[in-house]
């Protein structure tokens, strides 16, 4: 880089851009509302980078930081968003300008952002600004108790278990849809329970407004609903000048609707994403909030694409342009890159599992050995069960490895233990949570547990109805310490984050009685406190932690602690976002990609070629594609499981293949063909599409 060159992109920290960024950077620049934008941003095209240029701009151009309404999808992403944005603001502004360090108060994910939104509209919208959030756990757990009270547990035919119930809900709720339709297009064996359904749903939403508490859904639902009233809604919508929206191809209904209700027309809104990297229908995101989005507004928002890629070579680029290229519907866009190689991705025929295996390992550590670390490979796959005879291969060569997936830091139990006495002595009103709290003493069963709640219900106060109790014998030694925690974690005076470690203290002689591995969870308790200081107060910490924990916990396997170096194994999901050196992808068959269970209609396979499309632009240098001929499938019916011929996957037609190098494995010279017989390839899937004229 030349010296001129080089002072003028450290004095304009937006020299760097190419010209699509710069301009969505610069969108709409010296109006105080501009017309909405969105930002179509292909896979490696810089994407984070460009948001957080664009929030720089704002900020450089005078923009209050009090003003600027930033959605996420993870805490994280918020975080990385504003640090970026205000180191780039403080090269134009300096580093000690208000706006500067004023940070994005406003920037979170949809659904903290929301919390916050509904407690400082509590009083004006029905809501006690004390509510509490459920976790999913929590939820279930409501769900089921309204369940058992209604008699639907005891039913001559089986009743959808509690998670199914609070699925449906769910997915009701955020997809903006009547009961009947979610039915029949995901859960098919429950529609002969509509109306069962819809009395206990009911019910769920009495039990939870009865005890003050709302769940990962009502976050959402209560903000939309909110921005249904004029004179509500316009109080929230004016105070903000610019919303951004992050991965707008991952909203939901009841997402749009808030963007919607915040910017009628569009004022002022940016919302970046990529149609080709909508994968979470299964959340009821859909893809048609970002393939719809400009044409809601009038005149219609201006569309910038981002093509250019900075991770992958080109060859790969135009393999995965290839097989999105095919989509029904899309934004058009092809990605490129500087980065060239003779190199295409791989495709390759193996015989089975066991054979797929073996290859992706022999080739794992042939990579090691040329220089490329295990952290900078993955092994990416449909569906989490589809890496066990991985998993198996992997052990047997002694190859570390972590597996993506697993205990979320909120789902174990004796955090949430914890996380249950904080909430219960916040909102004792809170009935699921006082279950829990009650029932860590010795004695009390959920019998006990209920006759206590509901003299707590009845009294004035938590300390008046604790007082009023007599606990079972057994608990009898430990009930002054508890009615002593519950009533003076408040009264006390000890702030934040003195209570949680109270808490602590009182429960470490609990967790000892009730694991065995009680060390190790007092780990997690550490860390849960460590956590904690971060945060201003008790709410605020609840009410994020709820939102979007930890990943895992020390229970949770993870990387080796006598390894350094370890293999990534991920499902394709919680891949997005990620990139390594090297990729390998399994089981590129039909039947995986796409699910045998994504295939009733034509939005579900647009879906599953998206997925193939995200996998494969996971890679920067090496792509691996492996197709088993023969693949094992799970059976109910009597036989056990049973192995099926298997074809190439439909997203990769006849006609792509010269976009990739294709080869068999082993080889022919290779010992190990000559040790079993040779298989022919036969497309068995094209030949029975072909008889419906597919």
């Amino acid at each position: 880089m030349s010296e001129s060159l080089a002072k003028t992109t450290q004095d304009d920290p937006f020299a760097r851009l190419n010209p699509a960024q710069r301009a969505a950077v610069e969108h709409g620049r010296g109006d105080p509302a501009p017309g909405p934008l969105l930002v179509i941003a292909g896979a490696g095209s810089g994407k984070t980078n460009t948001l957080a240029h664009r929030v720089a701009r704002l900020l450089a151009d005078g923009a209050d930081p009090y003003r600027i309404l930033l959605l996420t999808f993870s805490r994280r992403a918020a975080q990385d968003m504003t640090r970026r944005a205000e180191r780039i603001a403080a090269k134009v502004l300096g580093p000690d300008h208000p706006s500067v360090r004023a940070g994005l108060p406003w920037a979170g994910t949809f659904h903290a952002v929301g919390a916050r939104i509904l407690r400082e509209q509590a009083d004006r919208i029905g809501l006690s600004p004390a509510f509490t959030i459920h976790d999913r756990e929590d939820s279930a757990d409501l769900m089921n108790l309204v369940r058992h009270e209604r008699g639907l547990s005891a039913k001559e035919t089986r009743f959808p278990a509690k998670g199914t119930c609070l699925a449906i809900y769910s997915r009701a709720v955020n997809a903006e849809s009547a009961l009947e339709p979610v039915l029949a297009d995901s859960f098919p064996w429950c529609a002969a329970f509509v109306e069962e359904l819809k009395t206990l749903f009911a019910a769920y939403v009495d039990a939870k407004q009865a005890q003050n508490v709302l769940d990962y859904d009502d976050l959402l639902l209560y903000w939309a609903r909110v921005m249904d009233a004029p004179e509500v809604a316009g109080e929230i919508a004016g105070q903000f000048d610019h919303v951004l929206v992050d991965e707008y191809q991952d909203t939901n209904r009841l997402q749009a609707a808030i963007l919607r209700g915040l910017r009628p027309d569009g004022r002022g809104v940016t919302v970046v994403g990529d149609d080709a990297q909508s994968i979470y229908s299964f959340r009821a995101a859909t893809v048609r909030n970002i393939l719809d989005f400009p044409g809601q507004f009038d005149p219609p928002a201006r569309v910038v694409t981002l093509e250019e890629n900075y991770r992958s070579t080109q060859p790969i680029l135009a393999a995965s342009n290839a097989v999105i290229g095919l989509a029904a519907e899309r934004f058009t866009k092809n990605l490129r890159s500087e980065r060239v190689s003779a190199q295409r991705p791989l495709l390759v025929t193996v015989r089975d599992e066991a054979d797929q295996a073996r290859y992706v390992a022999e080739r794992v550590l042939e990579a090691r050995e040329a220089g490329v670390r295990l952290k900078s490979q993955a092994v990416l796959f449909r569906a989490s069960h589809h890496s066990a005879p991985l998993e198996v291969e992997l052990a047997r060569r002694n190859i570390p490895f972590v597996k993506f997936g697993g205990l979320r830091f909120l789902e174990a139990a004796h955090v949430k233990d914890v996380l249950a006495v904080l909430r219960f002595a916040g909102n004792p009103a809170d009935r699921v949570t006082g279950f829990r709290v009650l029932q860590l003493l010795p004695g009390v069963g959920p019998a006990t547990a209920g006759r206590m709640l509901d003299a707590v219900a009845d009294a004035a106060s938590l300390r008046e109805g604790l007082a009023g109790l007599r606990p079972p014998a057994a608990a009898a030694q430990d009930w002054p310490g508890l009615v002593e925690l519950l009533t003076g974690l408040d009264a006390d005076g000890l702030g934040w984050p003195a209570e949680i470690e109270r808490v602590r203290a009182w429960y470490e002689p609990h967790l000892e009685r009730r694991y065995d591995d009680a060390a190790m969870r007092a780990g997690d308790l550490l860390q849960l406190e460590q956590i904690a200081g971060s945060y201003p107060g008790r709410e605020r910490f609840l009410t994020e932690l709820t939102l979007d924990p930890p990943d895992a916990t020390s229970a949770e396997a993870g990387p080796p602690l006598l390894d350094e170096d370890y293999l990534i194994l991920s499902t394709i999901h919680s891949a997005k976002g990620q990139e390594w050196t090297n990729v390998y992808c399994l089981n590129v068959i039909d039947g995986c990609m796409p699910s045998d269970l994504a295939t009733g209609r034509r939005e579900e396979i647009e879906e599953e070629r998206r997925l193939l499309y995200v996998a494969m632009t996971r890679a920067r240098d090496s792509l691996h594609l492996v197709t088993p001929q023969r693949f094992y499938v799970a059976q109910q019916a009597r036989g056990g499981d049973r192995s099926v011929f298997a074809s190439r996957t439909r997203f990769i037609p006849a006609g792509l293949l010269g976009l990739f190098e294709t080869r068999g494995w082993p080889a022919a010279s290779d010992p190990r063909a000559a040790s079993r017989p040779a298989m022919a390839t036969v497309d068995i899937g094209a030949r029975v599409r072909g008889m419906w004229g597919a």
